[in-house]
């Protein structure tokens, strides 16, 4: 792919699965200010197709992404407003995706660094390959990463190994990535394709409302902000709703339930 082909994120449908691919490869599928904007747009656009059932985020070229554009942080680093605005726009957009409802998977096709470390850990999932690695360079660029960053960081990985990657900003290989949790499963690269396809058939098959449900009471209770009475009525729901009724009867006659 040549620099003129590159673009803004792209969506991608096949049958109930939706891709999003950065697609900017010469510089490392770095994020600039108009991506974000069509990021958010795409989600929207896929949380209003109730065909789709999982959304896979990865990258064109030999890396996921570089992060956000540091020249973009820098020119926006002379205001104090502007950078405000450019801090929240991300967080936004990276929030924004941890509150998908389909489950999502983040297919890291190579090195993931500085910001696009959080764009992954908001998925559900990360596939990653074995040549994959990481880094989180904000100590180095004296940045004080904004709060909701952070938090997914101690919630998904740990006190410890949050200090560590935001502290030392010292670059981790692929299997230290998996032994923190940090890679839900690591791949030799000609497998990664496989495996993302299998776990797709799986979450695919499975029950989307209660998906759904549990996912956003995981998310809460990560968060601390769990709203017990609607989790409570979810469980209820689904007690007497039309996917416990098609999987009890999927399980007593030995076929795949169809939700």
């Amino acid at each position: 792919m040549s620099e003129t082909d590159a673009s803004p994120p792209v969506l991608e449908r096949q049958g109930t699965r939706a891709t999003i691919r950065l697609n900017r490869p010469k510089h490392l599928n770095h994020l600039q200010a108009d991506d974000l904007d069509v990021l958010l747009s795409l989600f929207a656009e896929i949380e209003a197709d109730a065909a789709l059932r999982v959304l896979v985020l990865t990258g064109t070229g030999r890396a996921f992404s570089a992060g956000y554009d540091l020249n973009s942080v820098a020119e926006r680093a002379t205001s104090a407003v502007e950078q405000r605005s450019a801090g929240s726009a991300f967080e936004a957009v990276v929030n924004r995706l941890e509150d998908i409802g389909i489950p999502t998977i983040c297919r890291l096709n190579g090195g993931v660094y500085g910001g696009s470390t959080d764009l992954a850990l908001a998925c559900d999932f990360r596939i990653g390959t074995d040549t994959s690695e990481m880094f989180m360079p904000a100590a180095r660029l004296g940045l004080h990463y904004y709060k909701s960053g952070i938090a997914r960081y101690v919630t998904r990985l740990g006190l410890d190994n949050a200090k560590r990657l935001f502290l030392t900003a010292e670059k981790i290989g692929a299997a230290e990535m998996l032994r923190i949790g940090y890679l839900t499963a690591m791949v030799p690269p000609e497998a990664l394709d496989e495996e993302v396809d299998r776990l797709v058939t799986t979450l695919a098959g499975n029950a989307p409302v209660a998906m759904r449900g549990m996912k956003q009471t995981i998310n809460e209770i990560a968060r601390g902000e769990l709203d017990a009475e609607a989790a409570d009525r979810r469980h209820r729901d689904s007690m007497r709703g039309d996917e416990i009724k098609e999987g009890i009867r999927a399980f007593s006659e030995k076929r795949p339930p169809r939700f």
